[in-house]
């Protein structure tokens, strides 16, 4: 049987069964693909029948007596290509092995072990890189019996533009310039959002992007808010300027104290001198620094970069916070909800959780974690060889950081309560919606359909989804309306989203076997965008999908709602009906992403320069252009000569320009 052998350094990650592997006809097995929200966690605990287990060990052991005592990765495959369980081993052979001895298999495992068809394997050359090959494999197929993380999301960053002569600060998500300054992660836009505000208060740096920068010829609101110093208009001189960004950086890395104190000497000085409008500002400076500084509940002073992991497990959920803490300062938190087998317990399940959580993301020096977790020195190693130094994971007995780590477990305990209570409302609210509709059972997928569009410009379609957990955020999706004429037209707009959301469900997956198709729809809008909605899916055949049309009553009062439903006579619920609250927050959240999802589209399209028709007029020539000019319209009435005086506009490029304003002529 061949395997994969020396998958080493870093191509461990893209390690892949030969072609030639009799374990499976295709390299690349056929994934049924999983909403990773929503888990069934009674289901995974079923009984199995005892013939399919059987079935299920055997094909194991077939396997068992070819694979070497190396290190390795292993897959769980079933019937249909679908990746059950991935995992790792010090010894393939010896760990494959234990799925064919019952008496040791967790519920949970001999159901996995009925549903095996087939396993796929690779061989590495240390444990530690078989371990960053399963948490990349578990990324990227989401098996069903891993413990699974559910985030897709990068973190944001607070960034120091380098690359520019007046030094930008700014927001940042992804990749990662070395020619900047990245101070980070927070843990999410709200934590770096809030900081980026006090900072901009405390430290006036520009904000603008490099195209307002260059064109601006008067200060603009910023300045006159002290957000800003004006450089771009000559309000301040370089030195002076570069002096604040070292301000900064050293607030940022963790020179915090340092700062503050040079900023109280500045004011006492400056107040001294009689100087009271200087003072009044290094004031404020000083007041925003302690804002930043309050909002931390968590901060560790003596720690200059560490991440902490608390988890608490209580009926069969568990809810996992991470403080990301950099230098001595608290950037935020967040919690998570891993989905995992009952079985294991709270070290089990972060030792699979942070493997995760640092597969697409460095780790720092310092984890601590309020649980022991299983195979730490591991754990370590391999965190090391992706990250480039070493890693250090600790469950601290006593102290400030014995002290940070409670207070992190008393935010998870929480987190899960707020959560649990939230799930049985929902619930709860489901199952009447099922009542009110005559479903056949609580929907456990409601997708909601809005237009938005002004006169016809800019028009879009957009989707959001909802299910027993809330809002499915990352499900969302929005339609770019491209049919000629449809602009402006509800109906023809609603066929037009419907038919491209549907049309490409069928065609990605026409046996309709995966969990993203809706047991709801709900349309915002009468029977008219009901109507034509409820076409587009008859003439597609899938008049089995549920679809319910919402629009307000007269006078558009919220409260007097009406639903639409084929082949029934409109109908309301009763004004303090719960089910019809939580019908009204979906409309309302379909609503409030579509006209979102418009404004942006509206102003992208409203900062489109005529300039960006010309062909062959990219970015640079178009900002020299705008720089000589001084705008568009300018330039579509220059002479040829005056055209081919631009820096970096050749002759040629000079007269596509002018005939393209003046057409051709």
């Amino acid at each position: 049987m061949p395997l994969l052998e020396g998958c080493s350094g870093n191509n461990v990650v893209s390690c892949e069964p030969s072609a030639a592997s009799p374990l499976s006809a295709p390299a690349q097995p056929i994934v049924r693909a999983r909403d990773p929200t929503v888990t069934d966690e009674t289901d995974l605990d079923q009984k199995p029948s005892e013939g399919s287990l059987a079935d299920g060990m055997r094909i194991i052991a077939e396997f068992v007596h070819t694979l070497p005592r190396k290190p390795g990765v292993y897959r769980m495959i079933a019937t249909d290509g679908e990746v059950l369980y991935v995992g790792k081993a010090k010894s393939l052979r010896s760990r494959v092995a234990a799925y064919t001895q019952p008496t040791r298999l967790a519920t949970r495992l001999m159901r996995m072990v009925s549903a095996t068809a087939t396993m796929e394997f690779a061989v590495t050359d240390s444990e530690a890189e078989a371990l960053l090959l399963e948490n990349n494999l578990i990324k990227r197929f989401r098996p069903r019996f891993n413990v699974l993380l559910r985030d897709d999301k990068s973190f944001p960053y607070i960034v120091i533009r380098r690359d520019t002569e007046w030094p930008q600060l700014a927001k940042h998500r992804g990749t990662r310039e070395p020619a900047n300054e990245y101070f980070g992660p927070f843990a999410s836009a709200t934590a770096v959002n809030r900081t980026l505000y006090a900072l901009q208060r405390a430290f006036p740096l520009r904000s603008c992007s490099d195209g307002v920068f260059s064109t601006r010829t008067r200060p603009c609101l910023q300045y006159q808010i002290k957000r800003c110093t004006a450089p771009c208009v000559g309000r301040i001189e370089k030195p002076e300027y570069d002096a604040i960004v070292d301000d900064v950086r050293g607030f940022l890395g963790g020179r915090n104290r340092e700062v503050q104190q040079a900023l109280s000497q500045r004011m006492e000085q400056a107040s001294a001198e009689l100087e009271f409008e200087g003072a009044a500002v290094l004031r404020d400076r000083i007041r925003a620094l302690a804002q930043i500084q309050s909002h931390q509940s968590i901060a560790l002073p003596s720690i200059d970069e560490a991440d902490i992991f608390a988890a608490h497990l209580e009926g069969g959920q568990i809810c996992v916070q991470v403080f990301f803490l950099r230098a001595g300062q608290n950037l935020g938190n967040r919690a998570y909800f891993p989905s995992h087998g009952k079985e294991l317990d709270e070290g089990q399940v972060l030792e699979a959780f942070i493997g995760q959580f640092y597969e697409a993301r460095q780790a720092p020096r310092l984890i601590l974690t309020s649980h022991e977790v299983g195979e730490r020195e591991l754990l370590e190693s391999a965190l090391a060889l992706s990250a480039g130094h070493k890693v250090e994971i600790r469950q601290p007995k006593r102290g400030d950081q014995k002290d940070a780590l409670d207070q992190a477990v008393t935010n998870a305990r929480e987190a899960l309560a707020r959560r649990m209570a939230e799930r049985g409302t929902q619930r709860q609210l489901l199952d009447g919606v099922a009542r009110v509709f005559a479903l056949d059972g609580p929907p456990e997928r409601i997708e909601v359909y809005d237009n938005s569009h002004i006169q016809g410009t800019a028009p879009i379609g957009a989707m959001i989804v909802a299910g027993a957990d809330g809002f499915l955020k990352n499900a969302y999706r929005k339609f770019n309306i491209k049919s000629e004429g449809a602009a402006g037209d509800d109906f023809a707009m609603m066929r037009e989203v419907m038919s491209r959301r549907f049309g490409r469900a069928l065609k990605e997956n026409p046996d309709r076997d995966e969990d993203h198709w809706p047991d709801l729809v709900l349309i915002d809008g009468g029977q008219g965008q009901l109507e034509a909605a409820r076409q587009v899916m008859s003439e597609l055949g899938l008049d089995d999908i549920a679809m319910v049309g919402i629009a307000k009553g007269p006078d558009r009062d919220a409260g007097r709602e009406r639903f639409f439903m084929p082949g029934k006579a409109p109908f309301a619920l009763e004004p303090r009906d719960p089910v019809l609250y939580f019908l009204q927050r979906l409309r309302d959240e379909a609503h409030r992403f579509a006209i979102g999802t418009h404004r942006t589209r509206r102003a992208a399209d409203i900062t489109r320069s005529a300039l960006d028709e010309v062909p062959g007029i990219g970015a640079g020539r178009k900002r020299a252009l705008l720089n000589h000019f001084g705008s568009a319209r300018a330039v579509a009435v220059a002479t040829l000569d005056d055209i081919k005086t631009v820096p970096g506009i050749s002759d040629a490029l000079a007269q596509k320009i002018h005939d393209h304003f003046r057409g051709g002529r």
